[in-house]
């Protein structure tokens, strides 16, 4: 027995010289040693290749390290060598000593100052047969767009560095705009690039128009400032320079123009118009054609500008012509004290005029005084007119009813403020609405000092009428003692006394003791 254990100790030792590492530990045993060693023989790089097919495509295509000449004709365990134990480094690659030039790519420029793990990331794989993993440096290829996302979104070619070089994207320090279709010159060669070539979004990226550039003539580019009136071949009179200087105008008669000069407009300087060299296109269908849109869009209808001569003249800008009743035309008619409300006070706002981010809700104008103090219910949208009205803001018109506490008696001529409106130990004025509960402590002083509270309330209407005050409700026999005999014409003040206490003198109505000998001598 002792001697088989032996054998068997020994045999195990020959057929396994150590233990694979954590990447191969699916092989271990001996069920599995003819999937990477030759029957009797060494590993086989047949079969290492036929399980890391992305190095056999590598080597096929005769693409990156392994297919490098140093590498080419090696045996794989040369390199990765097995039975080491798990924690073996089967992979002995150092990436800051790599001489990336075996690769098959040279790093330049800022390719050589970048992280490995910049490019060599899942997302830039671009073999199929390479895994998406991050621990591979497999999959990339040497095309500038296998890393960098292409800018120009194949309008011009792949190979970039025809206009880039490695050490900067911009500028297209190779780029050459003589080899272009279209040779700069002249004032052309000042031009910044984007002038002619604007950048704009494309596929929801920012984009720069290199190609489909119309130039086979100047207002190609260029504004017809003529309107064809002169042709378009521009040549005959300008050059790639300069514009010619139109010399001096001492005389002009306007009116023979499309544009005879009014009003203000007399006045104006031509250059103003026109511009020194009186090149400048002139549009003049509307008013600002020429001038600001003071009100910065707000009256565009129809993809132009509402005609300024609706509410101004050529004469001034102020006064405008703008009459109540044409105010009365628009969507907010004027009415009550709006009538007398100069228009700065509700369509200047701060340093600009404000009309058509008006609306006709109260709160545009008026400050909301009531917010966060009246509920959704009785305040809807912030609609002001509920209660008020624009004759009248001091009076009232909201319906008491709807808030379930009818207002009868004194109540009905009892201002709003009286009883919503109250002041906090600093004298400060605070509103009291959907805070406000029905119990007349809540606006009345109770002179019976909580006598008469039970229930966590005062129930004064017990007792009391809302026309005048008086207790004419009370009845005394709905009390602990009712009144019999000569006790009926007592008066009150015989048994309730007058009493005092830090708020002043009040009657003591609640009386502990009924026995006679408590009022009785």
């Amino acid at each position: 027995m002792f001697i088989f254990c032996l054998s068997f100790i020994s045999l195990k030792a020959q057929i396994s010289p150590g233990k694979l590492t954590s990447a191969h530990v699916g092989l271990e045993g001996i069920s599995h040693c003819t999937e990477c060693h030759e029957l009797r023989d060494k590993v086989s790089d047949t079969k290492c290749l036929d399980c890391h097919t992305e190095i056999k495509k590598l080597i096929e295509t005769n693409s990156g390290y392994h297919a490098n000449e140093t590498v080419q004709g090696k045996e794989c365990a040369k390199c990765h060598n097995e039975h080491h134990g798990r924690e073996f480094d089967i992979i002995r690659f150092d990436p800051d000593t790599f001489n990336h030039v075996l690769s098959g790519y040279k790093l330049e420029g800022k390719h050589a100052q970048i992280d490995c793990r910049d490019c060599h990331n899942p997302q830039n794989i671009v073999m199929e047969w390479v895994e998406k993993k991050e621990d591979t440096w497999l999959g990339l290829n040497n095309e500038c767009l296998s890393c960098h996302e292409d800018y120009h979104q194949e309008t011009l070619s792949n190979e970039c560095t025809k206009c880039h070089g490695l050490d900067a994207f911009r500028p297209a320090e190779n780029f050459n705009h003589a080899d272009a279709d279209f040779t700069l010159k002249g004032e052309h060669l000042n031009v910044d690039c984007k002038e002619c070539h604007q950048i704009t979004t494309k596929n929801d990226r920012e984009f720069q128009i290199f190609t489909g550039i119309e130039h086979t003539n100047c207002n190609s580019c260029h504004e017809d400032v003529h309107e064809n009136k002169l042709g378009q071949d521009c040549k005959k009179c300008h050059t790639e320079n300069s514009f010619h200087q139109i010399k001096e105008i001492t005389s002009f008669d306007h009116s023979r123009t499309d544009y005879p000069l009014k009003g203000k407009h007399q006045s104006v300087d031509c250059e103003s118009c026109h511009g020194a060299s009186y090149t400048n296109p002139l549009k003049y269908e509307f008013c600002t054609d020429c001038h600001d849109d003071y009100h910065n869009g707000q009256f565009v209808t129809e993809n132009r500008v509402t005609d300024c001569g609706e509410c101004h003249t050529i004469n001034g800008f102020t006064p405008s012509t703008f009459t109540i009743e044409d105010h009365d035309k628009s969507e907010f008619q004027l009415n009550g004290a709006h009538l007398a409300t100069p228009c700065f006070a509700c369509h200047q706002q701060e340093n600009s005029w404000e009309f058509s981010s008006l609306n006709a809700n109260c709160v545009s104008c008026h400050e909301d005084i009531h917010q966060l103090y009246i509920s959704e219910e009785y305040y809807p949208d912030q609609d002001c007119q509920v209660c008020h009205t624009t004759e009248n803001w001091i009076a009232g018109k909201f319906n008491h009813e709807t808030t379930g506490y009818e207002l009868l008696g004194k109540h009905e001529g009892v201002t709003c403020r009286e009883c919503h409106y109250t002041k906090d130990k600093n004298g400060i004025e605070i509103q009291q609405f959907s805070s406000l509960n029905e119990d007349c402590i809540n606006c009345h002083e109770d002179n019976h000092r909580g006598q008469f509270e039970y229930m966590e309330g005062n129930y004064c209407t017990e007792c009391h009428h809302l026309e005048n005050w008086r207790p004419d409700k009370f009845d005394h026999d709905n009390t602990k003692f009712s009144l019999e005999g000569g006790h009926e014409k007592t008066k009150c003040k015989e048994c309730h006394k007058e009493v005092s206490d830090e708020k002043g003198i009040y009657i003591k109505y609640q009386i502990k003791q009924f026995k006679c000998i408590d009022c009785h001598s």
